[in-house]
């Protein structure tokens, strides 16, 4: 499944959400997502990949968190990460920052990706809130959602995090 999808993706195409159910079950069938449990980032998407991805658990996700950030806030901060290109390091660009910069962790180039330019990250801001916001209705209505304020420093962010997910392990 994965080859598919790097043959459609090559060819600039979407990969069908049959694919990428596929792939997302592949994963969760391996012994350590059900003896450990799993995190899922970025997926589903849209309610259709939700409604098939209930289908294929085991049993129900514990907790779905939307982490609330203000758009403005999302496309300074995607705008402004920087990705070495060898070793995947992420940066964090300033406004002082040299146009070419090297990794601390291996020498490598770092650079922009070209999906972290303020046009393309209003596309995908655009795209979210067309298919992926409807998913805060559909797991708010199953009493699996958790809204956290993704404002502020990360220590104060994933303290919030925690708490949300602490909770939810209580939960009956």
């Amino acid at each position: 499944l994965g080859k598919m999808a790097a043959e459609v993706m090559n060819a600039g195409g979407l990969v069908s959400d049959e694919i990428i159910v596929g792939i997302v079950q592949e994963r969760l069938d391996r012994p350590d997502a059900s003896s450990r449990g799993f995190i899922l980032d970025g997926f589903p998407r849209t309610v259709g990949q939700a409604e098939a991805l209930g289908g294929i658990l085991a049993k129900p996700l514990d907790l779905v968190i939307d982490l609330d950030v203000p758009r403005e806030l999302v496309l300074e901060r995607i705008s402004s990460r920087r990705v070495c290109r060898d070793c995947g390091a992420n940066y964090s660009a300033t406004k002082n920052e040299p146009s070419v910069r090297i990794c601390d962790n291996c020498g490598g180039d770092v650079v922009q990706r070209d999906d972290d330019t303020p046009e393309a990250v209003n596309k995908r801001l655009d795209l979210y809130d067309t298919q992926t916001a409807p998913l805060v209705s559909f797991y708010n209505a199953q009493g699996k959602l958790a809204v956290i304020n993704g404002v502020g420093h990360p220590d104060h962010v994933l303290d919030r995090l925690v708490v949300a997910i602490e909770a939810a392990r209580v939960r009956p």
